[in-house]
């Protein structure tokens, strides 16, 4: 065949639409603005590590059957970890083992109340049936099902951490997709995400894929009925185009689509930005051994909050730390609207503003344990799902012909990750003919 497709984007669903394309004889050509593959995927390695770090996502589920199974298809399952590490809630002033497990009798619970908070969770990881918890907020059915003490203890303080002002607005299918595919062991790939995603492109490479790094799509036009992408001034004319970008960048690149009700559905997808500060300690903070530790938020405002961030993760007591040239990593991570200061801030203020939180959580810290830091910032990095959601998505097909949109913003039910952008990218794949 000598059909031609241009991807706009090089995280996991560019990755693996180009992959099935390539494998089916389309030349294709994948366009990337930053100089790595992943999105938010991607990774970084400090001089003196063994292994890439992840900047926004961390792991994988024992079900994510899409990113596993391709894995599997590249001969690399050999290279997948699946650690049972600790994860944990900051109740109270203290920490409780958040899995469900024996330890989850610990939780600082009336017995009715602890009853009602294992029955609700077992219900939810066992039901199939995720449409009807989109008719009802996830505030109102936990209030109701789980009751008002374990909701107000532990989900409405992670609500609000992740979803801020719109915590009450977020769909029950969403929290159901988050429980439903979670598992007590979280993979990862030997020598980080970057490591396979960069052995990915070599393989994509193999098969015929030009690879464009660096590259940024400036607009996305037809020519009659064909296709086009302008990069560099240059109008370059393909038999498809598959974006997946954000909406925004989408209407931006694509101006046809802005009076059309396609159009009005993107507009109408909120959106919120992720950031990770990640730090180089000398010294362990989470002394007890719990990986990921949630904390809680009883505001949007988050300068009013006992924390100003909604997870403190030790990377390291997840993975050696041998890995890492033996620094202690931690991940500061949050969710804030793109406008919010978080994302004005110089990264010095934002490490600032985040390092007294490590205090409260271990007294003993302190700030001349910090080695290195970085920040990493994201203005898409988590879709805000609200009622009849699944009424709302747009299709993947646009109005324009030959040109598909796949984003982090139709994975519904599911939640953005790795998984189900490498399912997306399969099924637009299987949309070109």
């Amino acid at each position: 065949m000598n059909k031609t497709v241009a991807i706009i984007g090089a995280g996991a669903t560019g990755l693996a639409a180009a992959y099935d394309l390539a494998r089916r004889g389309f030349r294709v050509t994948l366009y990337e603005g930053e100089g790595v593959l992943g999105g938010l995927a991607s990774g970084f390695q400090d001089d003196n590590w063994a292994w890439s770090l992840e900047k926004f996502y961390h792991h994988w589920f024992e079900g994510d059957k899409a990113i596993l199974g391709l894995i599997a298809e590249l001969g690399m399952s050999d290279d997948v970890l699946f650690p049972r590490p600790k994860t944990s809630y900051w109740v109270d002033g203290r920490i409780y083992r958040s899995e469900i497990a024996l330890s989850a009798l610990r939780l600082p619970l009336s017995p009715l109340s602890l009853a009602r908070f294992a029955l609700t969770g077992a219900y939810l990881k066992l039901t199939p049936f995720w449409q009807p918890l989109e008719r009802v907020t996830a505030d109102a059915w936990m209030r109701f099902y789980m009751g008002q003490e374990a909701y107000e203890k532990f989900f409405k303080p992670l609500l609000i951490g992740k979803f801020g002002e719109h915590y009450d607005r977020v769909n029950m299918a969403w929290m159901w997709a988050r429980i439903v595919s979670r598992s007590l062991k979280l993979g990862t790939f030997k020598g980080g995400f970057q490591r396979f995603l960069d052995a990915f492109g070599q393989r994509l490479r193999e098969l015929g894929v030009d690879i464009q790094l660096n590259t940024r799509v400036e607009r996305v036009d037809l020519d009659g009925l064909m296709p086009t992408v302008t990069v560099a001034g240059e109008t370059r004319h393909y038999d498809w185009v598959i974006s997946t970008t954000s909406p925004a960048i989408m209407l931006r690149l694509a101006p046809k689509l802005a009076d059309t009700h396609y159009g009005d559905q993107m507009r109408a997808l909120e959106s919120i930005g992720g950031l990770c500060v990640v730090l180089a300690l000398k010294q362990q903070v989470l002394t007890d051994g719990t990986y990921w530790l949630n904390l809680p938020a009883s505001t949007p405002d988050k300068r009013a909050n006992p924390f100003p961030f909604l997870a403190l993760v030790e990377h390291t007591n997840y993975l050696d730390k041998a890995h890492y040239g033996g620094d202690h990593i931690v991940y500061c991570g949050d969710y804030a609207p793109a406008d919010h200061e978080y994302f004005a801030l110089t990264e010095s203020e934002l490490v600032a503003r985040f390092l007294p939180a490590l205090k409260r959580v271990n007294s003993a810290f302190d700030e001349r344990w910090v080695r290195k830091a970085w920040v990493w910032r994201a203005p898409y990095a988590q879709p805000v799902p609200t009622l009849n959601h699944s009424e709302n998505i747009p299709a993947l097909q646009t109005p324009l012909p030959n040109v598909i949109w796949a984003s982090m913003s139709q994975v519904y039910p599911w939640d953005r990750g790795t998984n189900y952008a490498v399912a997306m990218g399969r099924q637009v794949a299987s949309m070109v003919k």
